[in-house]
């Protein structure tokens, strides 16, 4: 019986410290990765995944978690939050993640998305000219917050201030300052602007 409640209090005292426990590339490590743009105190998991990079502009105080999946041209706002194994695709149209947003675990965002209906030849390894893509640009604006294991399809606009809940699907662009839920994502209601109150106190300090 001590054994079975010293291995629940070890695994929660674990789980409370995970963040400190990450490991982070140092800022040297970021510079010689040759992001376009990077902001101050930038953290960036060692188990990332981090592809074109060349591409990718982050902005300050922005995090990105243990095996996540980053590629293709990406803009990355400040106090942006991608958390553990998010995979964002910016691909040729690109991503935009705006101040304050955040992915939650295991998003899956893409701007680009096979033909499913047989009329063309599907994978990449099939060259393009047998396939037909969609390949849309995704903007995720400001103060958006997405659930563990939403998936974005290509061409949404997620307005300012949209919560989207968790396992969600979103096709479609959303209405400001409100929360979706669903397959396909729905509104349900609208959602405050308190944070906004705080969001000037933190800026102004």
């Amino acid at each position: 019986m001590s054994q079975k409640i010293g291995h629940c209090i070890s695994f929660k005292k674990q789980h409370m410290t995970s963040e400190k426990i990450m490991s982070y590339y140092t800022e040297k490590e970021i510079l010689a990765m040759k992001f376009k743009k990077t902001g101050n105190n930038v953290q960036i998991s060692t188990k990332a995944s981090i592809y074109n990079s060349e591409e990718i502009e982050i902005g300050s105080n922005s995090r990105i978690d243990d095996f996540c999946v980053l590629s293709g041209k990406l803009k990355i706002g400040r106090n942006v939050h991608i958390a553990a194994f998010c995979l964002v695709a910016g691909g040729e149209k690109g991503i935009t993640l705006e101040d304050f947003s955040g992915l939650a675990y295991h998003v899956q965002v893409f701007t680009q998305s096979d033909d499913y209906s047989g009329k063309s030849m599907t994978n990449p390894t099939i060259p393009g000219k047998f396939k037909h893509e969609i390949k849309k640009q995704i903007l995720i604006k400001k103060h958006s917050i997405v659930g563990a294991g939403v998936i974005i399809l290509p061409g949404v606009i997620l307005e300012e201030g949209t919560s989207v809940g968790a396992m969600s699907l979103v096709r479609k662009s959303t209405e400001p300052w409100s929360i979706y839920t669903g397959n396909p994502a729905k509104k349900i209601k609208n959602r405050s602007k308190d944070l906004l109150i705080f969001e000037q106190e933190y800026i102004s300090e």
